[in-house]
């Protein structure tokens, strides 16, 4: 017997309180569009951009890594292509050479019915009694009567046995021209190999000339910085000897009465009292022009060894710009044909998810009722 009129459980219809409380709470602050733009948890939406910023950039260094990658199996994936592409024409151009030597249209066991020249060659329909042509209604020959039944075997075995030998000497024909592309095709890589092992020797032997020129260059640079301190030195001594034998001959210690340099100026004496010059300053004038000569076609030699260095310079540098912007060309050309061929793929397969989703996926449109569910409840 069953108590239908029991009391109902006080915790469990509080809990049940409790939760639809909750539920309409959560709705008022679901549905209130002020509460939900400005009610903002500033802090984890920064820490979410944190993390959105660290998964772009691990997605983007995997993105480069895949990219790498891509490119080194898009260039093996090339070489396999060009070599199955030259494995067909080969094979290609053998059925070509085995069909125009072994399967002329006169070969075949057939041709007597399309034959061209059939009539021509076609015998009369008897030629004597016992003409084999005849058949057992012309009562010529009889079952049993075979006579060149041993040779007419003989024959056809023989015939057998060319055909073989031709099948073997064909296939061992195809397999010595397998074998030879693949010779061919191996050399071609070492070729290959070598070439690029030849290009780094040569890009290295262009950067150490360099290096070699900037070392020249700067070791004459040196060279001409202690010449010239040299030159300075030398010259401070000299002025140095000049001035102490000035003060040695002047006029204080030689008591020269001939003093007629004037007191206004260096260069004007005192014509009262100038006798001329005198010998020795003469030979100084003429010692100085000579020194001031000497100076000077130095700094000429100087200057042509430095512009010749210079020239030097320029033209290695000019040599080994060439060479790397062709590099550089050729490697911008490699990149576009990979990324033309990559993008071109991106379109088909694009094309093929949009006929895809158009034809497959976007088949059924929603109706009014189905938007109608929505913003019914919190959760």
């Amino acid at each position: 017997m069953y108590k239908l009129d029991l009391a109902p459980d006080l915790k469990d219809a509080a809990a049940i309180e409790r939760r639809k409380n909750r539920e309409q709470q959560r709705q008022s602050r679901i549905f209130n569009a002020k509460v939900r733009t400005i009610g903002v948890d500033e802090e984890a939406l920064h820490r979410q951009v944190e993390e959105r910023k660290q998964m772009e950039a691990i997605e983007k260094a995997r993105d480069e890594a895949f990219d790498a990658e891509r490119v080194e199996c898009d260039k093996v994936v090339q070489m396999m292509e060009e070599r199955e592409r030259q494995h067909r024409r080969d094979v290609h151009q053998a059925m070509e050479e085995f069909r125009e030597r072994l399967q002329q249209p006169d070969t075949r066991h057939e041709f007597d019915l399309y034959d061209p020249d059939g009539l021509r060659k076609d015998k009369p329909a008897r030629v004597c009694d016992d003409d084999p042509r005849c058949g057992p209604s012309s009562l010529q020959k009889f079952q049993g009567e075979d006579l060149n039944e041993k040779a007419r075997r003989q024959k056809q075995q023989e015939l057998t046995n060319k055909w073989l030998t031709d099948q073997k000497d064909e296939k061992n024909r195809i397999l010595m021209k397998t074998k030879y592309a693949d010779n061919l095709y191996d050399k071609k890589m070492v070729e290959l190999d070598e070439r690029a092992v030849l290009l780094d020797k040569m890009e290295e032997e262009c950067r150490k000339s360099v290096r070699m020129a900037t070392d020249n260059f700067n070791a004459a640079q040196a060279a001409a910085l202690v010449r010239q301190r040299q030159l300075e030195k030398q010259k401070d001594e000299d002025d140095n000897s000049a001035e102490i034998y000035n003060h040695l001959t002047g006029d204080i210690l030689t008591e020269n009465p001939s003093a007629a340099t004037s007191c206004f100026q260096v260069h004007r004496v005192i014509t009262d009292r100038w006798k001329g010059m005198t010998p020795e300053q003469l030979q100084d004038i003429l010692r100085t022009q000579k020194q001031q000569q000497e100076a000077k076609q130095r700094l000429r030699e100087e200057e042509w060894q430095r512009d010749m260095e210079w020239d030097k310079q320029r033209m290695l540098a000019a040599r080994a710009a060439m060479v790397l912007e062709e590099q550089e060309q050729n490697l911008s050309k490699q990149l576009r044909q990979n990324l033309d061929s990559y993008n071109q793929q991106l379109a088909r397969e694009q094309k093929a998810q949009l006929a895809y989703l158009d034809k497959e996926v976007y088949v059924n449109n929603p109706t009014a009722h189905y938007y109608t569910q929505f913003n019914t409840s919190s959760r």
